[in-house]
Formats: structure tokens, sequence, C-alpha cells
């Protein structure tokens, strides 16, 4: 399994509408850096952001049960402590040979911010829902359509057996800041 480079990356996109929209160089002036780099994608946070509020806590094996606020905004605010969901402006399209594995931004986590994400995996497609937890002590500033977070591909040396649309996974084609869905 190799990591594939910017020139690679951009021969996928080509080939597969990798990624939608997609920058073929990085941008990085005066905003947090987003687009390809040597190694990798640095995609960008759309202006959505749900803060949830669940009534007796999480249980992913259930339909969620409390408050969501739903915020659209350039600029948003994460108080310590919080864990809001959002979404990648960008929609991937993984080939049936590539993964994905998403790691946040070093601007973002020097100030205590988490990006969690799963793997992107073979065949997978849609928005990346994103849960963004404020480690730190303070509030932390978030800014919509700049680099949130870098996804790293890799290309197997083989082609999977069974892909995420064969086994027909519960997040594909999502779009928008998706829940946790039971099975």
């Amino acid at each position: 399994m190799g990591v594939l480079s910017d020139h690679q990356i951009r021969a996928l996109v080509e080939q597969y509408r990798m990624i939608e929209p997609f920058e073929p160089t990085l941008v990085r002036s005066g905003v947090i850096s987003y687009g390809t780099a040597g190694y990798g994608y640095d995609l960008r946070l759309a202006p959505e952001f749900h803060r949830y509020v669940p009534n007796e806590g999480w249980d992913p094996k259930r339909p969620f049960g409390g408050s969501v606020e739903t915020v659209s905004a350039d600029r948003f605010w994460i108080q310590p402590g919080e864990t809001v969901l959002t979404r990648s402006l960008e929609y991937f399209r993984i080939p049936r040979h590539v993964l994905g594995l998403v790691f946040g931004k070093s601007t973002y986590a020097r100030c205590g911010l988490i990006v969690n994400v799963t793997p992107l995996e073979p065949e997978w497609e849609g928005h990346i829902t994103m849960a963004l937890v404020n480690g730190g002590r303070f509030s932390v500033c978030l800014y919509a359509h700049e680099g949130i977070a870098q996804v790293v591909f890799l290309r197997a040396d083989e082609v999977c057996e069974t892909s995420y649309a064969d086994r027909r996974g519960k997040y594909q084609a999502q779009t928008g800041v998706t829940l946790p869905r039971s099975e």
C-alpha cells in the first residue's frame, strides 16, 4: 500500500470525480490552507454546525433524543469541552482501490481542537461528517470555507473483495451532517 502524491490525487479526481469541488493546488494566502498538498488533500469546513444536546446521553443504536441547534455561519465558536458535528465542503467518491485517512490540521490541533473522522473506505461517497471536540480551556473560532483536516490517500496493492458500496454501508452518499444510524 502506498501513499498517493499530489499528481496521483489530481489524476484520480480527473478519472473518478473523487473530490468536488476540487482545488488542484494548495491555497494559503490569508486562509487556513486547503487544496492539494504534496501527499494529501486539505479539505474545507462547510458553514454548517450542529450542537446536539441529548436528553440522557448518546446511544448510537437508538434514534437521537434531544435538542439540536443548527447554525449556518462563516465563523463559529466552539466552547471548551464541547462537541459539534459539521461536515466537509467537498463531496468525496473513493475509488475501489483507495482508502482515505483523515487527520486534523496542525493549526487547529495547536488550539486544542480534535477532528474525529473514521476512514474513507473503498467506494464510499458523500460529505464527510466530522465530530469536532474542543479539548482545550478556551473557545476556538472555526472558519468555514477554509482548511480543517487533511485526507491522506492510500492505494491498495490489491483491490478489496467487498467495498463499502458492495455491503450497502449505512452512510453511503450522505449529504449534510449525518447523525449516528443504527444498523
